[in-house]
C-alpha cells in the first residue's frame, strides 16, 4: 500500500511554527489542560506532536516543516504552506477536529481554537475543514462596484459616523443562501482572518500594511452604508469572494499579521470631500485583474521599497489618504492619546489596573496588581505577562494596540461572568 504523502513533504526546505490557542465558544475564557494532537493532514495516525495547554489555553510553539519561501514570493509556484490536522479535546467539553492549517516558511501561525461545554450544547457545532488560500486555489473573481455608493434621499440608511463595530455578522455564503450560517465575529478578529485568507504573510511589511487598510476600508464601506440591511439581509458581509472578501470559520492567522491589525485597526482609506470609507477593491492581479489593488502588484512594489501609502496610491490614485476613527464600539473607554508606563498615575492608570485585575481572574497566569491609579513595576510586570498571552510585543507599556486588547478581553470576560 502506497503512503499518502503530500507535495510539500517531498519538498521541505523551510520550518514555521505554531501556536495554539484553546478558548470556551462562549467567549475569551481559556480552556487549560486541553490536549492538542497535530498530524500531516488527513493522516491522524502520523502524530507529530502531543501538547497540553497551559493556564492561558495555550500550547507551546512548535516547529513544524514548511516549503521553500520562494514558493510565496512568485505567483503560479507549488503550493507555499504546508497544512496539518489539529484534534483538540478538554474535559467537559466537545472535542474540534481543525483540517488544513496552513503553516508558511518562516512566519508563527496561530490557531485560534473554540470548544463548545457539553453543559451548553451547541446545534451548530462543526469540525473545521480549512479550503485553499485565495492566492492558490480557484475562487470566483469580484463583482465589480463602484467604490463610493451613493447618498442621496432614496431612504436607504446610513451610519451618522464612521464607527468601528464592535461586531461584524459574516454570512458565510453568497447573499441569497439562505442555508449558510451568518457568524459573529470581533471586528479585529475578522480582518486578521480575511488578511490571512487573501495575501501571504512572508510578504514585505508595506505590502502587508497596504492589503490590509483595504481590506478594512472595505469592511468599513459595508459597515457605513448599511450595504447588506438595506437590501433585506440581516449580517454586514458574506464571505463570498464574487461579493466581498474571503473569511473562514475556524482558519489560523499569523502573528506579524495579528500585530499590523492591532496598531491600525481604527484606519481606512478616503478622498478629499468623500465622508464615507472607500470600497477599495483588489484581485490578485495574476489570474484575476480589476480597477483596484493588484496583491501580487503590491507585492512586487513591496520588494522595490515603496512604503504602504506609496502602494495605495499607485493602484487607487494619489488623493487617496488614511483616515483615522475616534469611536470604537463596545469598550469602556477610548485610548488616552498617550502611552501608559513606569510613573503614570491617574484614573487611566486605574482603569488599566481594575481591567488587569479582573482579566487575571481568567487567565492566573497575570500576577495579582493593586488598582492605586499609579503604574509601578508591579503593574508594568502584569501588562508584560497580558501581552506575552495575547502576542503582543512585550514591552510592559500600554500603547495603543495594548490598550484596546486589555479593554477587548476585559469585556469579553466581564460578560460572561454577567448573570443569564
Amino acid at each position: 500500500m502506497t503512503e499518502n504523502i503530500t507535495p510539500y513533504q517531498n519538498e521541505v526546505s523551510s520550518t514555521g511554527t505554531l501556536k495554539i490557542a484553546v478558548f470556551s465558544t462562549l467567549g475569551p475564557i481559556p480552556v487549560p489542560n486541553a490536549t492538542v494532537v497535530i498530524s500531516y493532514n488527513n493522516q491522524p495516525d502520523n502524530v507529530i506532536d502531543n501538547l497540553i495547554t497551559d493556564s492561558s489555553g495555550q500550547t507551546q510553539t512548535v516547529t513544524l516543516p514548511a516549503p521553500p519561501l520562494e514558493y510565496s514570493m512568485i505567483p503560479n509556484e507549488p503550493m507555499p504552506y504546508s497544512e496539518y490536522e489539529v484534534r483538540v479535546n478538554a474535559q467537559g467539553y466537545e472535542p474540534v477536529v481543525i483540517t488544513g492549517t496552513e503553516i508558511l516558511p518562516t512566519q508563527n501561525a496561530i490557531l485560534p481554537v473554540y470548544l463548545p461545554p457539553i453543559e451548553f450544547p451547541n446545534e451548530n457545532k462543526q469540525d473545521v475543514n480549512i479550503p485553499d488560500h485565495t492566492l492558490y486555489g480557484e475562487y470566483p473573481p469580484k463583482i465589480p462596484e463602484d467604490e463610493i455608493k451613493p447618498m442621496d434621499d432614496s431612504g436607504e440608511i446610513v451610519l451618522s459616523r464612521v464607527v468601528i463595530p464592535e461586531y461584524i455578522i459574516v454570512h458565510d455564503g453568497v447573499p441569497d443562501d439562505a442555508s449558510a450560517p451568518n457568524y459573529y465575529v470581533t471586528y479585529k478578529d475578522y480582518i486578521k482572518n480575511v488578511a490571512s485568507c487573501e495575501i501571504y504573510a512572508t510578504w514585505p511589511e508595506s505590502c502587508l500594511y497596504a492589503n490590509i487598510l483595504a481590506i478594512m476600508s472595505f469592511t468599513l464601506n459595508r459597515v457605513y452604508t448599511e450595504w447588506y440591511r438595506n437590501k433585506g439581509y440581516n449580517f454586514t458581509i458574506t464571505s463570498s469572494t464574487a461579493y466581498d472578501q474571503k473569511w473562514i470559520y475556524g482558519r489560523n492567522i499569523y502573528s506579524n499579521i495579528d500585530y499590523l491589525v492591532d496598531t491600525i485597526f481604527n484606519n481606512f482609506l478616503s478622498r478629499p470631500g468623500v465622508r464615507q470609507p472607500l470600497l477599495t477593491t483588489y484581485c490578485d492581479g495574476n489570474r484575476t485583474t480589476c480597477e483596484g489593488l493588484s496583491q501580487w502588484g503590491s507585492k512586487f512594489l513591496g520588494d522595490d521599497g515603496y512604503t504602504a501609502i506609496e502602494i495605495l496610491r499607485y493602484f487607487y490614485g494619489d488623493d487617496i489618504y488614511i483616515n483615522s476613527v475616534s469611536t470604537v464600539s463596545g469598550i469602556p473607554s477610548s485610548f488616552p492619546g498617550y502611552n501608559l508606563t513606569i510613573g503614570s498615575t491617574g484614573e487611566k492608570v486605574r482603569q488599566i489596573q481594575e481591567q488587569l485585575i479582573r482579566i487575571a481572574q481568567d487567565y492566573p497566569l497575570i500576577p495579582v496588581i493593586t488598582a492605586d491609579g499609579i503604574f509601578g513595576p508591579n503593574t508594568q510586570n502584569a501588562v508584560k505577562v497580558f501581552q506575552g498571552i495575547f502576542n503582543i510585543p512585550q514591552t510592559g507599556i500600554v500603547d495603543f494596540p495594548t490598550w484596546y486588547e486589555i479593554s477587548e478581553i476585559y469585556v469579553g470576560v466581564s460578560r460572561i461572568a454577567e448573570p443569564i
